[in-house]
């Protein structure tokens, strides 16, 4: 895996950790947020993928920073890594939706530090940086959580906004392309991950009308590309305009 910068302003950082080489399994981007010496990892990956990722993570950051963790739903390629992670340091307190807290302890590391999100979502601090807990709920988990970070207009979007890429992509959607082209090329990799996992159309264009109110620069999925400038509200558009949940339309 490779790290890269998405955002830098004095201490206030975001990278993305993304996979470059043959997929073995599908691949995840984990996202590390940094504030005043403190750090919060997004979605940190499946068992599998654990080595890689924390290979990639001390290139440009010390492990030590890590205070926090993010968990959007139960699915084993966001979070199965996290025994592993509890391991290298057990202080690290667990951000996760309520309703998965017990599903997600099956992963292992009973005595982890769990903090579980209620459905109205919330807040925390990171550093001297407020980070909110976006409700996404349905989008695909029936307890879903993006983060928004405001300061950097950075908006962890998890699996919305995914895209099944081939290996060797880029970690950036081309912000040289104005014209759209490099969207619309992009979003046919994306067209059925969306429709076959989501599963609500309501849910879909409930969570567009609230996320098109934030101030957004950089949307960041957990596959795939980052989308940035004015290619988050090209996907935002796409998005509320596709019919989803076709597993049950067959």
């Amino acid at each position: 895996m490779k790290a890269l910068p998405v955002f830098e302003q004095g201490n206030h950082r975001w990278w993305i950790l993304y996979d470059q080489d043959e997929h073995r399994v599908i691949d995840s981007n984990v996202y590390i947020m940094e504030s005043a010496d403190n750090g919060i990892l997004f979605d940190p990956g499946g068992f599998e993928i654990f080595p890689q990722v924390f290979s990639a993570m001390v290139e440009v950051i010390q492990p030590s920073i890590i205070q926090s963790a993010f968990i959007s739903h139960q699915d084993p390629d966001i979070a199965s890594s996290l025994p592993l992670w509890n391991a290298c340091n057990s202080k690290i307190k667990w951000h996760m939706p309520k309703l998965w807290e017990g599903f997600i302890r099956h992963y292992g590391a009973l005595e982890a530090d769990f903090a579980g999100i209620p459905d109205e979502g919330g807040d925390v601090l990171i550093g001297d940086k407020k980070l909110q807990f976006v409700p996404a709920h349905y989008l695909h988990a029936s307890a879903n959580f993006h983060a928004y970070d405001p300061a950097a207009k950075v908006y962890f979007s998890g699996d919305v906004g995914a895209a099944l890429l081939p290996p060797g992509h880029d970690a950036w959607l081309d912000r040289r392309d104005t014209s759209g082209k490099a969207f619309d090329a992009h979003i046919q990799n994306a067209k059925y991950f969306h429709q076959r996992w989501m599963p609500s159309n309501d849910a879909k264009r409930d969570w567009c009308q609230r996320v098109s109110q934030l101030d957004i620069d950089f949307l960041c999925p957990q596959h795939g590309a980052i989308y940035a400038g004015d290619n988050v509200q090209r996907f935002l558009n796409w998005f509320d305009g596709l019919n989803v949940g076709i597993g049950i339309s067959r």
